[in-house]
């Protein structure tokens, strides 16, 4: 049997249709990926519009709830570690480094009872498992030791929270979460310079400690706004020594304008 002749224009037809099927599967995996995405229940949006609660001061996200429990359980053991600075420490610096915290966090703790109870926000009475063992450090430890664990603690501390502060001013869109970020912020600065005022900050060891990761979750996303009993004011144990009012230091002033060019 004599072999059929090939037909014109058939590999001219089949070399197309390979293209037009690699085109085809080329926008198909480009627009699979955007459908699925914006169709997923697990993305940032999805669970901000999620567990986001409509309140008189502007809508109140898990995040802003969770910063306003963190400014509280801040208050719980950093002000008794102030105090604790302000007895055992070793050098002016480091009793005026106590006596900044004890003032700045009996400030914020006012603030942030004022904003949970308009919120309907319940707050911690007492520290979480973290802070209590930071706490059980401090009181153990005694003389140089205590002014170097109690800088280094604190400034640790201080560092992480610094980060969630910054979020939650940026993305906040409830005005009393707004307002409390930025005292939130100017007092966690003073502390952090006060601290490092001390000259035993361990750069070196901060810098591998929050390289190690981000804050770790200090409690679950507080429950939506609901009725809340006044979880009462965080006070020092004992009156403290140190009765001037600290003052915030003024922001730094703006660098001079550059020349024109000539």
């Amino acid at each position: 049997m004599r072999p059929r002749p090939p037909v014109k224009g058939r590999g001219i037809f089949t070399g197309t249709g390979v293209i037009i099927v690699g085109l085809t599967a080329t926008l198909v995996a480009l627009l699979v990926p955007m459908w699925s995405y914006a169709d997923r229940s697990g993305t940032g949006l999805s669970v901000l519009n999620a567990e986001t609660v409509t309140t008189p001061y502007g809508p109140l996200s898990a995040l802003d709830r969770e910063f306003v429990t963190k400014v509280r359980l801040a208050g719980l053991w950093e002000l008794p570690a102030g105090q604790q600075a302000q007895r055992k420490g070793t050098t002016q610096a480091v009793r005026t480094a106590g006596q900044h915290l004890v003032e700045g966090h009996t400030f914020l703790d006012a603030r942030v009872r004022d904003v949970a109870s308009k919120l309907g926000l319940a707050l911690p009475n007492e520290p979480n498992e973290q802070q209590k063992q930071w706490l059980a450090t401090l009181d153990q430890a005694q003389g140089v030791d205590f002014d170097s664990q109690f800088a280094n603690i604190l400034r640790l501390a201080h560092g992480r929270v610094f980060s969630v502060v910054a979020e939650v001013r940026a993305s906040t869109q409830n005005s009393l979460v707004r307002a409390l970020a930025d005292d939130a912020n100017s007092t966690v600065l003073d502390h952090i310079k006060v601290l490092e005022a001390t000259g035993y900050v361990d750069f070196g060891a901060l810098a591998r400690d929050m390289a190690m990761g981000s804050t770790p979750p200090i409690t679950n996303s507080p429950a939506p706004p609901g009725p809340t009993t006044d979880p009462g004011q965080v006070v020092p144990v004992t009156p403290s020594p140190y009765v001037t009012t600290f003052t915030l230091p003024p922001a730094a002033s703006s660098p001079p304008p550059l020349p024109e060019p000539s």
